[in-house]
């Protein structure tokens, strides 16, 4: 009986090939597909998480002018 990812039966043969090396992983498979990454989604996301930190740094930096605490430019901030 043989169960993908789990157990299979081989060869004699496959296993003196592998130097009757018992280990699992030369004869099962167990490893999971990576998942497909939509770069021009992921940039897109970056972009809009980008503005929204520069527009948070804009309103902080107005608060710290206010209160008279600007004393640097603050993070992602124009000189």
């Amino acid at each position: 009986m043989e169960e993908e990812k789990y157990c299979r039966v081989v060869p004699l043969s496959e296993i003196a090939e592998n130097d009757y090396n018992l280990n699992i992983a030369r004869y099962i498979d167990t490893s999971e597909p990576e998942p497909l990454v939509d770069i021009p989604a992921v940039l897109g996301e970056l972009e809009a998480v980008s503005l929204k930190l520069e527009a948070v740094d804009r309103e902080l930096g107005g608060y710290l002018a206010e209160l008279g605490l600007k004393t640097a430019p603050v993070v992602g901030e124009c000189v």
